[in-house]
């Protein structure tokens, strides 16, 4: 038996196990023999056949469609990590994984980049700047520095890069980096290219930017990783950072960027 598909099963049967019958519809009663729902009332819920669930927790069932599994989500009342790791435990992308995640970092979060001393800022889910502190308000001069206007549209890194001219001058050796950042961007999103906010904003760069559209083309994938960071500041000259991104852990897909300045900036 495959492994994964034995701890799909398993964990399943976890998941019923704590669920209340009484509360779902189902009489308690005394004759039942295991805490929590039987496998037919399960998949009464869900809308699959008791054969077949049954067989999903026996890890006999290959192939689980996605559909299905989020039925089983929804009826066995997970939360959003529980829900994540069904998914990846039966090998499927959740279609509608975006739903569960909100694109707004917490208060906490954005508290703390007033508490960095170097320039940091929180990206979205398609690289929006959700938050930034002075130092990046500094650092980025021109742009993030500019007032936030009502109802105005987020700033996204990946529109400056290839859609303000400012930036070509002020990222050192951009042609580099901007080929760079699309494929970070392209393996970031790798899974849910077919949500609208990324469709229209690969759209719009594409439209708008020969050289994206042409490194788009390519289908470089890399990881987004840290190292040394150089820009062409208007007022400062030629500086130079390291950068460290993290992920929250309750906010997964939201990143903490970090610049560290090279001593040489002091």
């Amino acid at each position: 038996m495959d492994k994964r598909r034995k701890e799909l099963g398993e964990f399943l049967q976890a998941m019923r196990g704590r669920q209340a019958p009484e509360a779902l519809g189902f009489p308690a009663g005394s004759r039942r023999r295991t805490q929590g729902l039987r496998r037919e009332e399960v998949a009464v819920l869900a809308g699959i056949s008791p054969t077949w669930y049954t067989w999903i927790e026996q890890g006999r069932a290959a192939n689980v469609s996605a559909e299905a599994l989020g039925r089983l989500a929804q009826a066995l009342h997970l939360t959003r990590s529980e829900r994540a790791y069904l998914f990846e435990l039966a090998g499927r992308r959740d279609p509608s994984g975006h739903e569960h995640e909100d694109d707004a970092a917490s208060e906490l979060l954005v508290g703390l980049l007033e508490d960095i001393a170097v320039p940091a800022y929180i990206m979205g889910r398609t690289w929006d700047m959700l938050a930034w502190n002075k130092a990046a308000a500094a650092l980025f001069a021109g742009w993030l520095d500019k007032p936030v206007k009502q109802n105005a549209p987020r700033r996204n890194l990946l529109r400056f890069v290839f859609l303000e001219p400012k930036a070509r001058k002020f990222i050192t050796d951009w042609e580099a980096r901007a080929r760079r950042l699309t494929a970070e961007f392209r393996a970031d999103c790798r899974t849910r290219l077919d949500e609208p906010a990324l469709v229209q904003l690969i759209g719009e760069l594409k439209k708008g930017s020969a050289e994206f559209s042409r490194y788009w083309k390519q289908h470089d994938v890399l990881e987004r990783q840290g190292g040394p960071r150089a820009f062409n500041h208007p007022k400062r000259g030629a500086v130079s950072y390291q950068q460290v991104t993290l992920r929250p852990v309750d906010q997964e897909h939201l990143k903490l960027v970090l610049l560290k300045p090279e001593r040489c900036n002091q």
